[in-house]
């Protein structure tokens, strides 16, 4: 394919998911909430998600979401092409995994969807960087060591940027985010799965203004 110098969608959502640092992790059970919660997100100044297949409703969420527009909708907790499919025929413009499954992310880069597998040791960032990856989810970050784990795996590793998800909250969001080597941190305390089912998403939209006001 000829090169037009035009930026990759690869390349696209790095950048935005880069400016904005903060990716939120959502599982939600009733899909009829997407709409609300995208609104809240975006009040709060943060139009990105992620919609994890930890539930049934994810599909038509992420469906519902990426149709509202204004906001980039992301797939998480892929666990196989069928899923990565399905997320990205309802809407989904990336697709993040807890680990490195070389079929998904094979999958993915061959229709030109970014995608962010989950790494937790240095074979797997040999892994994804032998199939071409620039950018990884380091999973479950606090679970793995923190940023001691994180220091570590970045040093041989010059030209990776990473996602940490797991553990990352308001008390160390910035500690995160302060190393070179982030390019934006993955957290669901602002999206709590008991916020969004109480409609709760004035509380939510607090929460990601101040989410937000840290990671500046």
């Amino acid at each position: 394919m000829a090169d037009t110098g035009e930026p990759s969608a690869e390349e696209r959502v790095t950048a935005r998911l880069g400016a904005l640092r903060l990716i939120p992790v959502v599982a939600i059970d009733d899909a009829r909430h997407a709409g609300a919660l995208a609104d809240a997100l975006v009040e709060g100044g943060l139009p990105c998600a992620e919609i994890t297949f930890r539930t049934a409703a994810a599909t038509d969420a992420i469906g519902r979401m990426a149709g509202r527009g204004g906001i980039l909708v992301g797939a998480g907790t892929v666990l196989s092409v069928a899923q990565a499919e399905r997320a990205v025929a309802a809407g989904a413009a990336f697709v993040v995994s807890p680990g490195l499954d070389p079929e998904i992310v094979t999958w993915c880069r061959d229709r030109g969807v970014p995608v962010y597998p989950g790494v937790a040791t240095a074979s797997e960032l040999m892994r994804a960087a032998s199939l071409g990856l620039g950018v990884v989810k380091l999973f479950p970050a606090a679970a793995l060591g923190g940023l001691a784990m994180l220091k570590a795996l970045a040093a041989p590793f010059p030209g990776m940027r990473f996602i940490p998800t797991g553990g990352i909250d308001p008390t160390n969001l910035a500690a995160w985010l302060a190393h070179p080597a982030v390019l934006a941190c993955g957290g669901s305390w602002m999206v709590e799965k008991g916020l969004i089912a109480a409609g709760n998403f004035a509380e939510i939209a607090r929460r990601v203004r101040e989410a937000m006001a840290r990671a500046r």
